[in-house]
């Protein structure tokens, strides 16, 4: 049995890396300060993790998945997605906001290739193929991320 399975971690990897690039580049958009950018990770890094992993938990119990596999699973995909979400926050606070919004989405598209590439190799699927169809709708959520922090941003002006 590996050490870590696909299965366990492909879920909130994919959630944690997408959902962060997106909110980065959304609330960037949107003229967002740097501590509202942190504190959106951070909300959903924690609060939409648990409610997402518990979410899978339910699913593979009522899937009747053996009881240990099924807490395993959840606690693999809970600590995948804290500690990718987490590695955007430190982005987010490191670097200087020019320089931030083009290592988030560098950062962002090489997990998702890495991640993906795994997955196609685990399942023997064509490695180049299924990358190409990740990173396109990585990239269309960066767009509507864009747009929909740009259309805030006018329709909200700050005071």
């Amino acid at each position: 049995m590996p050490i870590v399975r696909p299965t366990w971690v492909s879920f909130g990897g994919t959630a944690a890396i997408v959902t962060s690039m997106g909110l980065v580049f959304g609330l960037d958009a949107a003229e967002s300060s740097r501590q509202t950018i942190v504190g959106a990770l951070l909300i959903i890094a924690l609060a939409d993790n648990l409610s997402d992993s518990l979410s899978v938990h339910l699913y593979q119990e009522a899937e009747r998945l053996e009881s240990r596999e099924a807490f395993v699973s959840t606690a693999a995909n809970f600590a995948t997605r804290l500690v990718l979400a987490l590695s955007f926050v430190a982005l987010v606070i490191a670097l200087p906001r020019e320089l931030m919004k083009v290592v988030v989405p560098c950062w962002g598209f090489l997990l998702l290739a890495l991640l993906t590439a795994w997955i196609a190799h685990a399942r023997r699927a064509p490695v180049g193929r299924e990358i190409a169809k990740h990173l396109a709708v990585g990239a269309v959520v960066l767009a509507i991320s864009r747009w929909l922090g740009l259309w805030i941003a006018a329709a909200f002006p700050k005071a």
